[in-house]
């Protein structure tokens, strides 16, 4: 079965300017089977799906992951343009699992990301399950490993579980740092791994004794809003200097379901786009973020669009932001 599909362009539509004033007339559609990404001086941002609910479903989430990226892509297009006129935004395509193996999904998702990270592009990756992470880190450090830098990634995931699962079972949408974490102790290299907006009642204990055996930093959701802003920013800061990059992962779960109805897991206990849309600024801030996910979002269970329109507007401030 394919593992990658060229987007259509018709999927970006929207209001039309003849001006680029939105962003389905600044995108470029590319096939990475048979097109280079143009070369340009100025910045270049490659969205890349990720449409898998596999991982998802093993964990006994509820399924719809799948078709993520596309609800995503089509709120996105209809969002204001506001990048410069050199900036280059791409839609790379997507990686499939239509056959229900998602090993093979995930090398071809790691395979794909250091095939951007190659042609000096930003991924943003919409999804899809959080087993995304797995392929996604692997594609990182194999571009680096490529380029001959040995350089340390740091991994900052907005979330309210840890996704520290162990995996003895299969490997799912719960278990991606964990296999991060065994193959860092394999390859005898520091696992650096934060986690913001943990909550209490989405995580066992078993989780919260792993988390602590490997050394993971976290903010606890109580503990994750503007009102300790200071000491939020202070936490990132500490975190970034200890890393050479950032790859940083967003789980919509983490939301309140007020903002984020259409996920795996929803609860109304979340944390607020807010104090996301802060802390980004102090990682992009850092200029060592090297790559970004958006996981789990689910458009079976939308209201209104509007889980897909609060991914949308994260990727909007990510590249407006980043500039």
């Amino acid at each position: 079965m394919h593992t990658y599909t060229k987007i259509d362009p018709l999927l970006w539509t929207g209001r039309k300017s003849g001006q680029q004033l939105y962003l389905h007339e600044k995108v470029i559609c590319i096939d990475l089977n048979s097109e280079q990404i143009p070369s340009i001086n100025g910045q270049s941002w490659a969205i890349l799906g990720y449409a898998c609910d596999e991982g998802v479903k093993r964990n006994e989430g509820r399924i719809g992951a799948a078709l993520g990226p596309y609800a995503i892509r089509k709120q996105l297009a209809k969002l204001p343009n506001h990048l410069t006129e050199n900036a280059l935004l791409l839609d790379t395509g997507t990686v499939d699992c239509n056959d229900g193996d998602l090993k093979k999904t995930q090398t071809a998702l790691s395979r794909t990301v250091t095939q951007l990270l190659n042609q000096n592009t930003f991924p943003i990756l919409l999804g899809g399950g959080h087993d995304m992470a797995y392929g996604h880190y692997n594609g990182i450090k194999n571009y680096l490993a490529m380029k001959g830098k040995n350089k340390s990634i740091g991994i900052i995931n907005f979330d309210a579980h840890f996704d520290l699962r162990t995996n003895q079972t299969n490997n799912n949408s719960g278990t991606p740092f964990y296999q991060i974490a065994q193959d860092c102790k394999l390859e005898q290299s520091n696992f650096r791994y934060m986690c913001l907006g943990i909550r209490e009642d989405a995580n066992n204990s078993t989780l919260y004794d792993t988390a602590k055996d490997l050394g993971v930093a976290y903010v606890e959701k109580a503990n994750f809003n503007l009102l300790y802003f200071d000491e939020i920013k202070e936490k990132i800061a500490q975190f970034a200097k200890k890393v050479d990059y950032i790859y940083t992962t967003i789980d919509l779960d983490g939301f309140s379901s007020a903002y984020a109805p259409g996920v795996s897991a929803a609860s109304p206990m979340g944390f607020s786009p807010e104090i996301v849309l802060e802390c980004l600024k102090i990682i992009m801030a850092s200029k060592k973020m090297i790559s970004l996910d958006i996981a789990e979002m689910n458009p079976t269970y939308d209201i209104d669009q509007q889980t897909a329109k609060l991914a949308a507007s994260l990727v909007h401030f990510v590249i407006h932001h980043s500039q």
